[in-house]
């Protein structure tokens, strides 16, 4: 809080007292005004109400109340001293709690109170579902148009990340809310916040606090629960069986005084248990007339083949696989606690200190393509393949966190805050099969049917220590506040991670697989000798420091300029491997010869992140603020993209990755069901390098994720209701952005003929070194950039009201959205049309062009006893974008994620007869050309760009419109005494346009393939070297058309209800 002390005549007071109390706790912050007559409080606790009392010799006290506080902002209250004869009224009450004119508002910034918290919808309960409340949220927890994992999430200040970046989520914890929103007070999602402390992100710095006690004995006691009977079965003009779901949570929390005025506590405890259907895919059979049916989730699988496999595998092996039809709910449970005590130690020092915990467990399904080169893009569970249930697994994880934080004010002039954290995180896997090889049986050239022991499941382990310390040091001298601050994160990774673990064969077909024909592919990844208990470890650290100046010019107009110097550390030595270092050559992403040296972390490089902001009141009556401002941002990566490096050196483990047909006889890779029967076929000894090795290194010149953003927008208070008009413009442009290159990869002289005249490859020349499967380099690029606008209409809360509606334009452009965890899946799977080393510039896979929001809440008192509020969010947007590419390797690079040709017309394109594996002809090439061309004129994108190559995620997908509603039924008493016990009713009732209207709300799918469009599969060249396709089957028949609904739960509407008790 801050502002101006002024007399009658609009003189400065100085040195005049000021006093805010924390009402219901009783804290006070004090301080005296300086000679300008300023005062500031800083470090105050968030929401209120708090009532600021200003004393000055000769002047009646002015005292105002009401005040509360929102994160992130300052409130500026100016008191108008009346002289002691004049004075009519020295109390004034303020109920406005979300100040959308603050002067220390710039960039783009979205605060979430309890008031939000509390009434608006949702089932998971996440903090996601209110971080969708900003306007500039985009595709899968994407701000600005950027991945989810590039966001930073602090907790009461804290770093609380999901480093290692497996997920997309971006909290640690798995597939809980490592915190309950019981324990949440406010959130705020910050796009562009100019102020120099907030930093470690390129998407967006997610803001939240916990809730703390105070002077007053309270408490919840809460339960909400949901299962099939709450959801709908009928999207569009199709009905579907409702599986057995339920899902049940059970909390409470407790808060109060332990000394009045002085020492507080906080508890909060919730467990939550789900069980759900985790296949939702079944086998066809023919003979029963079920047929294979994408819409209707029927595999082209069939159940006598599958079930023709698990015997074969119990007579031959004594393996038994799991069922393949009637498969059992997956299930998930976590348990959550949440402590804090907060400690007046007098009116100058506070201390707060925290600790949360949570552990949970749940069922997941086997992985959908990750495989050694060359993969399908069509996902082992789905319309082509299916696979047994114990190629499953299960995901552990734990995290435990405390947070120390004291904030000091010395006198006047001075303050101080003190911030320490130590986190610790483990995530682990289990299975429920024995220890078996994992299999893919492909068919027709696309997956068929898989078993095993999940391969990336075995002794896979991630532990993460994280100890954060920042402290940031106020000096107020006038009109300038200036902040000097520094901060140090480590980061202690150790990754048990073996791929292929339980080794891995992909057969041509089942017949070849029970024939003891050679596999097509083989991989494994086993320990060197010496290798200890197998942990890949790295041992980071980002030290900042950082000074800023916020210089309030005048009454209207703040300026705020900083820079922050951030730099890392690699605190643990690599082992040196000359057998690469030494004796390999390699290619440099613009062909040149290259040594990569996997000894040597990046060199330490500072970076240099200045900022200016500003916010303009232009005419000092809080009814039109302009404000802005430019910087750089640095941020942070998925870790595990780090870790590949020592996983993959050659010191530690090998991993092998063979789909040479010539290496697999030579090496006589037959199946063996012992795991590990193969070790003895490659070299144990450290630094060796089999045929198939993998490599990955960090790029010695390698950077730390940074943009410049810059930000301007108006807010306009009209005359209405209390609305506020906000125009906000947003352009990031990327400076250090992350992609992936193959150094081991050759650049082809060689190229198809015809229209596409792409590379191509062959497997005989396709590697610089052909015993080398792969040598990836995470580096930078400076190609990148997004721009969104923003128009946003706010109705902060009064009387029971408030309510947002947006719009948003977005447009964002990279060259790669990494997608994977290791490091040849990042690279391998980005869709591009010359090969994965020379990505393009193309569209973001998180940024949709038009998205519209809006939520409203009413909440009304009546009868004494009772009350209601009713919560409606809406979401308009299209659901995200997708990509054309070939089902297989069609360039012959060794991935499969080359985008599609489209012709310009039937010249362009030839097919080849689809014949089944007894060599008859099931489609003919006229068919197919028939069925392509319909399905083109049928298809927007496609017609719209003939004779080009498909751009990576150039597809939009179809707008869908989602209502949510939520209602709160009150029930009040008072039992002896003054304070209020409330019973509450909640429903939740998600997508309730489905409830009304079967085609309301329905989410669509592609009509062909798993993660992207696949329509065409490569067959072949013709004598001149043009391409010849097959087009691939929707079920039983060719797609015709792009989209279909998504005949599952999520398209429809689901309704929780929860029963809550407050004190």
């Amino acid at each position: 809080m801050n502002g101006k002390v002024i007399g009658a005549n609009g003189e400065s007071l100085p040195g005049a007292t000021v006093i805010a109390v924390h009402v219901p706790s009783g804290t006070q912050y004090g301080t005296t005004t300086d000679v300008a007559g300023l005062y500031r409080l800083p470090n105050m606790n968030v929401g209120g109400p708090y009532t600021l009392t200003v004393s000055y010799i000769g002047f009646e006290p002015f005292v105002k109340e009401g005040i509360y506080l929102s994160l992130g902002q300052t409130q500026k209250v100016n008191a108008n001293m009346a002289e002691k004869a004049a004075a009519i009224s020295g109390v004034e009450i303020v109920a406005e709690r979300n100040n959308l004119f603050d002067g220390n508002r710039t960039g783009a910034t979205t605060n979430i109170g309890r008031t939000e918290i509390t009434t608006m919808p949702t089932i998971n309960r996440s903090i996601n579902d209110f971080t969708r409340l900003s306007p500039q949220s985009g595709v899968g927890n994407g701000f600005a148009g950027r991945d989810g994992r590039y966001n930073n999430i602090t907790i009461d200040g804290s770093n609380f990340n999901n480093n290692f970046g497996l997920s997309s989520k971006n909290l640690p914890g798995g597939d809980a809310q490592p915190i309950s929103l019981d324990a949440i007070e406010q959130i705020s999602v910050n796009v562009a916040p100019y102020d120099i402390r907030q930093s470690n992100f390129t998407g967006a710095n997610i803001n939240a606090v916990t809730r703390k006690g105070d002077n007053t004995l309270q408490g919840s006691a809460y339960t909400f629960y949901r299962n099939q009977d709450l959801t709908g079965d009928k999207a569009g003009d199709q009905t579907f069986e409702l599986a057995n779901t339920s899902t049940t949570s059970y909390g409470a929390r407790l808060a109060g005084p332990i000394i009045k005025d002085k020492l507080f506590f906080f508890a909060n405890a919730e467990y939550e248990k789900s069980n759900y259907p985790g296949i939702t895919w079944n086998a066809s059979d023919t003979s029963a007339g079920i047929y294979p049916s994408s819409d209707n989730y029927i595999s082209r699988t069939s159940k006598q083949d599958m079930a023709t496999m698990k015997q074969y595998l119990l007579s031959k092996y004594g393996y038994d696989p799991g069922s393949y039809e009637n498969f059992d709910n997956f299930e998930s449970k976590n348990y959550k606690l949440l402590g804090r005590i907060d400690w007046n130690i007098n009116k100058n020092h506070k201390l707060s200190v925290r600790y949360n915990y949570v552990n949970s467990k749940n069922d997941q399904q086997v992985n959908a393509t990750s495989a050694p080169n060359p993969r399908s893009n069509f996902g082992r569970i789905g319309e082509k393949s299916l696979s047994f249930s114990n190629s499953g697994y299960k995901l552990n994880n734990t995290v435990s966190s405390i947070v120390g934080e004291l904030n000091s004010v010395f006198g006047s002039t001075m303050a101080n805050k003190l911030l320490v954290t130590y986190t610790k995180i483990q995530d682990t896997r289990d299975s429920d099969s024995d220890p078996f090889p994992f299999v893919d049986i492909y068919k027709d050239g696309d997956p068929y049917m898989s078993f095993g022991y999940e391969l990336f499941t075995y002794q896979n382990d991630v532990k993460n220590n994280v100890f954060n310390i920042t402290d940031n040091f106020n000096y107020f001298m006038g009109k300038h506040t200036f902040t000097a601050g520094a901060s140090f994160e480590h980061m202690y990774f150790g990754n048990s991670y073996k791929r292929y673990g339980t080794s891995y064969y992909r057969y041509a077909s089942m017949e070849d697989f029970m024939n003891n024909a050679l596999p097509t592919v083989f991989g494994l990844t086993y320990p060197y000798d010496g290798a200890g208990d197998g942990y890949a470890e790295l041992s980071f650290g980002l030290g900042s420091i950082y000074v800023q100046d916020e210089f309030q010019v005048n009454d209207n107009l703040k300026l705020t300029a900083g820079v922050r110097f951030e730099m890392p550390f690699y605190f643990d030595d690599l082992i040196q491997n000359p057998n690469i270092s030494d004796s390999l050559t390699f290619k440099d992403a613009l062909g040149n010869d290259t040594k990569l040296d996997v000894g040597t972390w990046p060199d330490p490089q500072v970076l240099f992140s200045p900022r200016v902001g500003f916010n303009w009141d232009v005419e000092g009556d809080q009814q039109f603020q302009v404000r802005g401002g430019t910087g750089i941002f640095t941020g942070r990566l998925p870790f595990v993209w780090f870790t590949n490096q020592p996983t993959n050196s050659g010191v530690l483990q090998n991993t092998i990755e063979i789909n040479s047909a010539t290496t697999i006889a030579d090496k006589q890779l037959y199946f063996n069901a012992d795991p590990f029967g193969y070790y003895s076929k490659f070299s144990s000894t450290p630094g060796t390098l089999a045929s198939g090795s993998s490599i990955a290194i960090v790029d010695k010149d390698f950077k730390m994720p940074q943009v410049w953003r810059s930000n301007l927008a108006a807010d306009i208070k009209l005359p209405w209701q209390d609305l506020v008009l906000t125009v906000e413009g947003l352009y990031s442009k990327d400076i250090n952005a992350v992609v992936q290159f193959n150094a081991n990869q050759t650049v082809s002289d060689t190229t198809f003929q015809g229209p596409d005249q792409r590379q191509r490859f062959f497997s005989s020349s396709r590697k610089v070194n052909k015993d080398i499967s792969s040598a990836m380099v995470l580096t930078n690029t400076d190609e990148g950039y997004s721009y969104m606008l923003t128009l946003q209409l706010t109705k902060p809360f009064t009387k029971g009201l408030f309510g947002t509606l947006s719009y948003t334009y977005m447009m964002a452009k990279d060259v790669s959205a990494n997608p994977g965890s290791t490091a040849s899946s990042a690279w391998g799977s980005n869709p591009s049309t010359l090969n994965q080393n020379t990505p393009e510039l193309s569209y973001s896979q998180f940024a949709i062009p038009h998205r519209v929001m809006g939520a409203i809440s009413y909440h009304i008192e009546y009868g004494n006893n009772f009350g209601t509020t009713i919560s409606l969010f809406y979401e308009g947007a299209n659901q995200g974008r997708l990509s054309y590419v070939y089902s297989n390797d069609m360039n012959g690079d060794g991935n499969s994620a080359d985008l599609m040709y489209i012709p310009k017309d039937a010249s362009e394109i030839q097919f080849a007869d689809i014949k089944n594996t007894d060599g008859d002809v099931v489609f003919t090439a006229d068919q197919q050309n028939t069925a392509f061309w319909k399905y083109v004129e049928q298809d927007d994108y496609l017609k719209e760009n003939k004779g080009k190559y498909a751009e990576r995620y150039g597809v939009l997908m179809p707008w869908r419109h989602r209502f949510d509603l939520r209602i709160l039924q009150d029930l009040y008493t008072h039992f002896g005494d003054s304070r209020r016990h409330t019973l509450q009713l909640s429903l939740d009732l998600l997508n309730i346009g489905n409830l009304i209207n079967s085609d309301w709300g329905t989410y669509k799918k592609q009509t062909v393939g798993t993660y992207d469009i696949t329509l065409l599969k490569y067959s072949k060249t013709d004598a001149n070297g043009v391409p010849i396709y097959q087009m691939n089957t929707a079920g039983t028949d060719f797609p015709t058309s792009t989209f279909s609904d998504v005949l599952s739960t999520s398209s429809t509407w689901g309704a929780q209800i929860g029963l809550r008790y407050t004190f």
